[in-house]
């Protein structure tokens, strides 16, 4: 049987008020992308906010008009699924510092006229949470039944709820970690060295012009190798060629790179160089252990000063980990479950057994289904 799919727009939130980023740089104004699914009900506590991973946006769900691959988490949001939005109203937007319709780099500054390009503000978690408080003030949302995201959503939905805990009844972290490692950081700066090499960068002053696109493609080529297992790659791609009769040297040849080709070729029709500068340096400087630890927030527009720590007591989390996943293995997700246990979040742990690496969070989604499900179906 067809179904004529459900046809979605991003819309864009235009605040005309300066925004202040952690580093006490200020930014004149600013635009938030964001869609929503479902209906919000007449209590209005029936909210889900999704965030995005590196390479998201706020397209989480459904079809675009002409589209013919639905929203990045398609198979975790919509009727009956595990974001229901029969039960639910669900919310994605694009991160401050993206390309897709929030300001970022490639948007233009008003003092000049031009791209911010490296002038625009640095970055960091907290930031991307205090636009999004923004925009839940505009859409009249005081209180959200659930906080989820995977990968560098996962750091999102634990800097949120540990900053307002008051906003929250509940979090999901799925694939994500505390902070990150000597390694991890090591793999996004080798990424963001590829980017600044390439002649085409010129600092980050390329929008006049041919974007970096090699340096850019690169960096994703190697985010990809980190998400996925050894095992996956080797039962997907081996040793297999695709041009066997080829003579031609230092050409791909083997299937796995041919699929870092097409990886790195598809990321640059869609992404800024610059964002992924910013957003990968403010990933890789998160830490959440320090930020609990600092009790002051910077006072002006959607800040307060010292969120409470008993104001998680008795809340509900939930961490998912799968086992191949090398990227943010399954022992910092257990680092996160101790963290909250230990200011009294009731906090569930599964650990799910896969052989797609990281990348479970978006394609596993039989298992993951279940367990949120029936997570969301024990809130209060």
């Amino acid at each position: 049987m067809n179904h004529t799919p459900t046809l979605v727009e991003t819309q864009v939130l235009p605040v005309e008020r300066p925004f202040r980023f952690e580093s006490g740089d200020i930014l004149p104004r600013i635009d938030i992308a964001y869609e929503t699914y479902g209906r919000l009900n007449e209590r209005r506590d029936n909210a889900v906010l999704i965030e995005h991973a590196l390479s998201g946006d706020a397209h989480a769900a459904f079809y675009h008009r002409g589209d013919r691959k639905p929203g990045w988490w398609d198979c975790m949001i919509g009727p009956g699924k595990a974001f229901d939005t029969d039960r639910y109203f669900v919310i994605c937007s694009n991160v401050i510092g993206g390309c897709r319709g929030t300001s970022g780099p490639a948007s233009i500054d008003p003092a000049t006229g031009r791209p911010y390009g490296l002038t625009f503000p640095p970055l960091s978690v907290r930031d991307m949470v205090e636009v999004q408080r923004v925009l839940l003030r505009h859409l009249g949302i005081d209180r959200l039944k659930c906080i989820a995201g995977g990968s560098m959503g996962g750091m999102q939905a634990l800097q949120f709820f540990c900053d307002y805990p008051f906003q929250f009844e509940s979090f999901i972290c799925i694939a994500s970690s505390m902070k990150h490692s000597a390694q991890q950081i090591a793999f996004n700066e080798v990424g963001r060295r590829a980017i600044m090499a390439d002649p085409r960068w010129n600092d980050g002053n390329y929008y006049d012009g041919v974007p970096p696109e090699g340096g850019l493609s690169v960096a994703r080529m190697i985010g990809h190798i980190t998400y996925l297992s050894e095992k996956m790659m080797q039962e997907k791609f081996g040793r297999l060629k695709k041009d066997k009769e080829s003579r031609a040297i230092f050409r791909p040849s083997f299937e796995v790179e041919h699929y870092l080709d097409y990886q790195g070729i598809s990321f640059v029709k869609r992404f800024d160089a610059n964002s992924y500068l910013y957003i990968t340096n403010a990933i890789d400087n998160f830490d959440l252990k320090t930020s609990l630890s600092s009790r002051d927030r910077f006072r002006g527009e959607g800040r307060q000063r010292g969120a409470h720590l008993d104001d998680m007591r008795g809340k509900r989390g939930l961490v998912i980990s799968f086992s191949s996943d090398w990227l943010y293995p399954p022992s910092q997700s257990k680092e996160i479950v101790q963290l909250f246990s230990a200011f009294n979040v009731q906090v569930s742990y599964t650990e799910i057994a896969t052989e797609h690496g990281h990348d479970a969070f978006l394609t596993d989604y039989a298992r993951p289904s279940e367990i949120i499900r029936g997570f969301l179906s024990s809130l209060s």
